[in-house]
């Protein structure tokens, strides 16, 4: 039995269980609770949100535009882990624009922090960070996404509040949400992944092919099944049937001359 008044329970929000104190629950907090919202899933449309960013406000879809979007959340300022991975992004941030792709970080605090923090991100990465991180201190776009982190309960604020999880949302010119992944707080993301997924479903919607276990960035892709072999013929000269659902094929763009 617990006997500190300021006992535990469990609360439904978004559909999730979270556990904290009676003491430490907040109003703006409790006020996110939407059970009867959709969950986010491959194929659902990003939701749009307004938020403040170390760039500036932004809309979320106009931020967006004409762009892939890669939009990644941190459990909080000042972290270990978290500052090695906004330093690996901003390595690759040539990488990404080559792609025609955006990155936007969030953290669960304030611009304040967060224009703090990425003085540590680049002296220590010995990088310049040049995206946005979004000011998420409310957890609102954190609920909005489900980005909460509701299994491990030292990742917490000093109020008890959860901070994320390593989220990961890759969002196409449509709006369109393409890939999700949830990392645990106390795991560090494979950055290199990422891009190799931006690859692979920016090559997809341009041609007719999908892309193997362990594909990199020029390596032979497969046919897609609906594409007939007297299509695959013209799209995909010299390719290669090892199964009638399985062909492969050397990757557009990069044949020989």
């Amino acid at each position: 039995m617990v006997k500190n008044p300021r006992r535990l329970l469990s609360f439904r929000f978004h559909s999730i269980s979270f556990l904290t104190t009676t003491t430490q629950l907040q109003p703006y907090f409790i006020v996110m609770t939407n059970a009867t919202r959709a969950p986010l899933r491959l194929g659902s449309v990003a939701p749009d949100f307004k938020a403040e960013t170390t760039k500036g406000p932004i809309q979320f879809h106009d931020f967006i535009s004409n762009s892939w979007v890669i939009l990644f959340s941190h459990p909080a300022d000042f972290t270990p882990v978290c500052t090695t991975e906004l330093g690996a992004v901003a390595r690759l941030q040539d990488k990404f624009d080559e792609r025609n792709v955006k990155v936007i970080g969030l953290s669960a605090n304030d611009l304040k922090s967060h224009d703090k923090w990425i003085e540590d991100i680049n002296e220590v990465n010995h990088v310049k960070l040049n995206f946005p991180i979004i000011a998420d201190d409310s957890r609102e776009i954190s609920t909005l996404y489900d980005m909460l982190d509701y299994q491990d309960l030292t990742n917490l604020d000093a109020k008890g509040v959860p901070f994320t999880v390593r989220s990961v949302f890759i969002i196409d010119p449509k709006k369109t949400i393409r890939l999700t992944l949830s990392y645990p707080a106390s795991t560090g993301r494979n950055f290199d992944e990422i891009l190799r997924v931006v690859d692979s479903l920016q090559i997809g919607d341009k041609n007719r092919i999908t892309t193997p276990a362990n594909w990199k960035n020029g390596d032979d892709v497969i046919v897609h099944p609906s594409v007939t072999n007297d299509e695959a013929a013209t799209l995909f000269p010299g390719f290669r049937t090892v199964k009638p659902y399985l062909r492969f094929a050397t990757q557009p763009g990069t044949q020989k001359a």
